[in-house]
């Protein structure tokens, strides 16, 4: 997806690529990232929490969320941002404004649809995660109402891993949602691969809103993007390269 909208606004000496890190590693790899000629990166689970401490700059929703997703090289120090939070307002099909929301998880990417969708005006965002104390935790840190079961909310945000290749975290609840789909007015969900997910299938076949973890991705990497280069990103060129 990057290095298509590279080629498409003709940065061709620019390189995206992956860099698998282990937690215990990561520490030590980031910060020499800068001399090994990258402008930054884009971070993913379980990492998140761990970029926010690395940066010596933050944007504001990477230090209220506590969690950032890309991280910016330059003048010698490392910049956090988060651009999972304005992702996701982008991309509801619902105003968050005076409406209720139920969200699925306490990671990083969690946070981060927690924060934004109070600052953009929910008049409720519940949280529900595997491990309560988790979702108690976020809630006293961002605001919130930690929960232990589902219930009725105008907009679902899927934050766990659940439907992601590989992915058991939270697989029975975020299925114990799909099963109940009708609670919901639109749904969204972080997780994505080459197929939808579980819980964007059933929202499809219940006629509902919804928002994939592709849009989603397209979404945050476009914002990522532009904080690269400083040029507009292309994102139909984008869009095009994720779904092929």
């Amino acid at each position: 997806m990057q290095n298509a909208a590279l080629r498409a606004v003709g940065l061709t000496s620019w390189r995206y690529q992956l860099l698998p890190v282990p937690p215990e590693l990561f520490a030590v790899t980031v910060p020499a990232l800068k001399g090994a000629g990258f402008r930054g990166a884009n971070v993913t689970i379980p990492h998140k929490q761990a970029a926010l401490a690395l940066a010596q700059e933050r944007d504001e929703a990477a230090r209220a969320i506590g969690a950032a997703n890309t991280l910016l090289f330059e003048n010698g120090r490392i910049r956090a941002e988060n651009t999972d939070a304005p992702a996701l307002l982008d991309a509801l099909p619902l105003d968050p404004r005076g409406r209720d929301a139920l969200v699925l998880g306490a990671g990083g990417t969690a946070r981060a649809a927690v924060w934004a969708l109070l600052r953009a005006g929910a008049a409720e965002v519940r949280v529900l995660n595997r491990t309560p104390e988790r979702a108690r935790a976020l809630c006293a840190q961002l605001g919130g109402t930690p929960v232990s079961r589902p219930g009725p909310a105008a907009i679902l945000v899927n934050c766990t891993p659940a439907g992601m290749a590989g992915a058991t975290l939270g697989v029975k609840s975020v299925l114990a949602v799909a099963d109940e789909i009708a609670m919901f007015a639109c749904v969204v969900d972080f997780a994505y691969g080459r197929a939808d997910t579980p819980l964007i299938e059933a929202a499809r076949r219940a006629g509902l809103p919804a928002v994939s973890g592709l849009d989603l991705l397209v979404g945050q990497g476009a914002l990522s993007f532009e904080r690269f280069t400083g040029l507009p990103a292309p994102v139909p060129a984008m869009r095009e390269a994720v779904r092929a």
